[in-house]
């Protein structure tokens, strides 16, 4: 069986994660339950390639598409993916290839075909139903924190939300790092009361001020939450809204954050790649 899907650099990790299967009946047990790392293979398979469950190739991955979206589903209700994040956060912090001093924020639509929980008529879409990342990154554009709204939400209503949503990242001796030491943000963001907010938070506001002319100079670092936005596009399951359970496409959106950060632990290693 190909492990280009799960390489064994990303099942050491996840594995420790994953709950518990309940135990199998001794009388009439049915079938054996597909293995986890085959699940996690066609779950990587939908992400990459946007097909749907009845398309996904049991010959690759090693079971059914069906099976791998129950595995999704499950493992979403137990909390696998943003665990998973916190834990490459540490690593990515005790090697110290995460730089917080510096970040920056930002939000992107996509469009949402079959509405659910968090959509809204788009106002860059014709008002046709979507939704919106947003994402917060460390100075390289490594992912902190994600969250997910109707396409119709104001960028700057996330920011606290985002802010909370950084895990305590340990991985090194002291108390765990959570708060970036300065905020980078677009013109969509720029409001006192949220300038006050981040300055009572102990965090700098580099925000760009509406009706000034560009050339602040702020985008010179801005610019990895743009970059870190088309690499988490790449996985192209991200770029349209398919599912109608708002959790199940977070949870597919952490999990490319994870992914993201492990190929920056791990650049050389055989990590999965975001392109087909």
């Amino acid at each position: 069986m190909s492990d280009d899907l799960v390489p064994d650099d990303l099942w050491e990790r996840v594995a420790p994660l994953l709950p518990p299967r309940p135990p199998r009946r001794h009388r009439y047990p049915g079938r054996l339950p597909a293995d986890d790392r085959a699940a996690l293979r066609g779950i990587v398979y939908v992400l990459r390639k946007n097909v749907s469950g009845r398309d996904v190739p049991a010959e690759r991955t090693g079971c059914s598409g069906v099976t791998s979206w129950r595995r999704l589903r499950d493992w979403t209700e137990a909390g696998v993916w943003p665990r998973l994040h916190e834990v490459l956060l540490a690593e990515l912090h005790k090697a110290g290839l995460l730089d917080m001093d510096d970040c920056a924020i930002d939000g992107s639509h996509i469009r949402a075909l079959k509405g659910g929980a968090h959509t809204g008529p788009s106002p860059v879409d014709r008002a046709r139903p979507g939704s919106k990342h947003h994402l917060i990154v460390d100075r390289h554009g490594t992912p902190l924190a994600v969250t997910l709204t109707g396409g119709n939400r104001h960028d700057v209503t996330q920011l606290t939300p985002l802010l909370d949503a950084i895990p305590r990242i340990r991985g090194v001796r002291g108390r765990p790092r959570r708060r970036p030491g300065r905020l980078f943000a677009d013109r969509g963001y720029d409001y006192d009361k949220h300038r006050r907010i981040l300055r009572a938070h102990g965090i700098t506001p580099k925000i760009a001020r509406r009706g000034v002319p560009h050339g602040s100079g702020l985008g010179k670092t801005r610019w990895v939450v743009e970059r870190t936005f088309a690499w988490l596009h790449q996985f192209k399951r991200l770029r349209i809204r398919y599912e109608i359970r708002a959790d199940l496409h977070l949870g597919l959106f952490q999990f490319a954050c994870s992914i993201i950060c492990l190929r920056a632990y791990e650049p050389h290693s055989e990590t999965i790649s975001y392109s087909v």
